[in-house]
């Protein structure tokens, strides 16, 4: 094989190997979340994650002992999230915030997000359609 052939078969692999990964780590939201299992968090933003293929929202919440667990809310796509005006400086760390969304099926601080509302009463739509989320008809979105 000439040297050009070579370079051109492992740049064609490696683009092909890349492509994958993206197709390989979205999953839909029946994978991870139960849709039986409603989450309401009420707590502290304490980081923005707008990272492929999902974003993620950090909220520290007390719990019935007093006791302070970060959890992690999983939102759309970044480009879905920026569409709808939500950027990582939307809301600011430290902001109390309410969380609603579904449990990891793993029982972990992990949860889907379907809507964050803030302290003005701001309901801001986390979801991102076509994973599979249940559809709630109140607000028009799935």
């Amino acid at each position: 094989m000439h040297m050009r052939t070579k370079l051109a078969v492992v740049a064609a692999a490696a683009g092909l190997m890349c492509a994958t990964v993206p197709a390989w780590a979205h999953h839909a939201f029946a994978a991870e979340f139960d849709a039986k299992k409603p989450v309401h968090l009420e707590g502290t933003l304490t980081k923005v994650e707008l990272i492929n293929p999902h974003s993620w929202i950090h909220v520290d919440v007390t719990d019935k002992d007093g006791k302070t667990e970060n959890w992690m809310c999983e939102a759309g796509s970044p480009n879905v999230l920026l569409r709808r005006g939500f950027n990582k400086n939307t809301i600011a760390v430290g902001t109390k915030v309410v969380v609603d969304g579904y449990q990891s099926k793993d029982g972990s601080q992990r949860m889907n997000g379907r809507d964050i509302t803030l302290p003005n009463g701001q309901k801001l739509f986390l979801g991102s359609t076509g994973t599979g989320a249940p559809y709630d008809p109140k607000d028009g979105k799935q």
